[in-house]
């Protein structure tokens, strides 16, 4: 899938099948659907990446010093673009353009 495709796959009603979970959650915090998201962002807390979605997704619930904890997990610094920014810039590691 390349990143065009996943941007279009935001409008169906299911989840595109083959989705690593990383791309699952993505795919959930892209349609505003924080819950779901956020239950596999839980699932990996140990890997960086999942660790770096969970900061976005406390960010994107406004929970900042939450999202300043899992930014110093993924050893990265918080993010200061848009929410909208940040989401594709995660979504652009794990799929060509």
């Amino acid at each position: 899938m390349t990143y065009q495709n996943f941007l279009n796959s935001q409008t169906q009603h299911a989840v595109p099948s083959g989705l690593s979970p990383l791309l699952e959650a993505l795919w959930h915090a892209g349609r505003d659907e924080w819950h779901k998201a956020h239950a596999i962002a839980q699932q990996h807390e140990d890997a960086p990446l999942f660790d770096w979605l969970h900061a976005f997704l406390h960010r994107q619930q406004g929970d900042f010093n939450n999202a300043a904890y899992w930014y110093r997990r993924a050893g990265r610094a918080e993010f200061d673009g848009s929410l909208r920014h940040e989401w594709q810039e995660i979504v652009k590691t794990q799929l060509p353009a």
